[in-house]
């Protein structure tokens, strides 16, 4: 069986979802981000600026930036309350109104009479956003306060900025405990990119849509139809009869990963296709497939349930 992202009509559409310009705390003007992920190669950006009163609380408005190849979705990094290390939440919002209600969030320390991050993030997602739980390692988020963002669709995995610039970028940990208690969330990658180093295009999603348009990109994100990457391409996950079928873009390794410990993996030359056998997945509801190429980047597919 050809799951979802593989198996729904349209073409990819590669794109970033976390992003900032000069109207938080990123060096460039709005206008020449969306520029520079044009000229990469990006069909779509998400330019989220951060939620805060000390830069207005903006929503960036990119749309005059869109045209017949490249589009934007509107968006945010939302903050407010605190986690139980005493920080504030950092909560993703993709597809968010440009009228979404401030938060009580003058700048990034906490202050008495906020809304909890789960509250926001419930917020974000009943205005219609895509809403991620933003660099879990670097924030220091525990499995509590993962657990209690409730209205969020997926999790940051890899955080470009966070892993060249602090050596946490990863959010797998999270993600794969959450999935192991049932929690239906996708995984993204994202570059959080400020262009003060070298926080760019370093990881994105692979998005499946029938067009490169706002409200199917979005549609899809929140179905999640698409995967994430760092270069690799995945073409194809299914499950058949007792294994699982990759197909991808030539990489040396191909791996399965499952609840606990549970893991097989397949290494070769130039690998484009694998078949890994699921004996060892028994116990699993969920798995998830890594492919990783010669030079060390790697993709991965979105949690695939039995």
């Amino acid at each position: 069986m050809l799951q979802p992202a593989f198996a729904a009509p349209g073409e990819f559409f590669r794109g970033n979802l976390h992003t900032h310009s000069n109207l938080s705390d990123g060096v460039l003007d709005p206008a020449e981000v969306c520029r520079r992920y044009k000229a990469e190669g990006y069909d779509f950006i998400a330019l989220t600026d951060h939620f805060v009163g000390c830069y207005g609380y903006p929503v960036t408005d990119t749309c005059e930036f869109r045209d017949a190849v490249f589009t934007t979705l509107l968006g945010a990094e939302l903050h407010s309350g605190t986690m139980e290390n005493g920080e504030l939440w950092h909560l993703l919002a993709v597809g968010l109104p440009e009228d979404f209600a401030p938060s009580n969030s003058p700048g990034f320390d906490p202050v008495d009479g906020q809304e909890t991050g789960p509250e926001l993030a419930r917020r974000a997602r009943d205005a219609g956003a895509f809403v991620a739980v933003a660099h879990p390692h670097w924030s220091g988020m525990t499995l509590a306060d993962a657990r209690s963002a409730e209205a969020a669709h997926a999790v940051e995995v890899y955080n470009h900025g966070c892993a060249t610039e602090y050596g946490r970028g990863e959010g797998f940990h999270v993600a794969d405990l959450l999935l192991s208690e049932h929690r239906d969330l996708t995984l993204i990658a994202t570059d959080d990119a400020h262009f003060a180093g070298p926080d760019h295009f370093g990881g994105w999603v692979m998005v499946k849509a029938e067009a490169n348009e706002p409200e199917l990109l979005l549609e899809a994100l929140k179905a999640g139809h698409f995967y994430a990457s760092q270069g690799p391409e995945l073409k194809a996950v299914a499950l058949n009869n007792g294994h699982i079928d990759v197909a991808c873009s030539a990489v040396s390794t191909v791996i399965v990963q499952g609840h606990g410990s549970a893991a097989v993996s397949q290494h070769g030359t130039s690998l484009t296709q694998a078949r890994i056998p699921l004996d060892r997945f028994k116990e699993s509801p969920w798995l998830r497939v890594t492919v990783i190429d010669r030079s060390g980047k790697q993709a991965w597919s979105n949690p695939v349930w039995r």
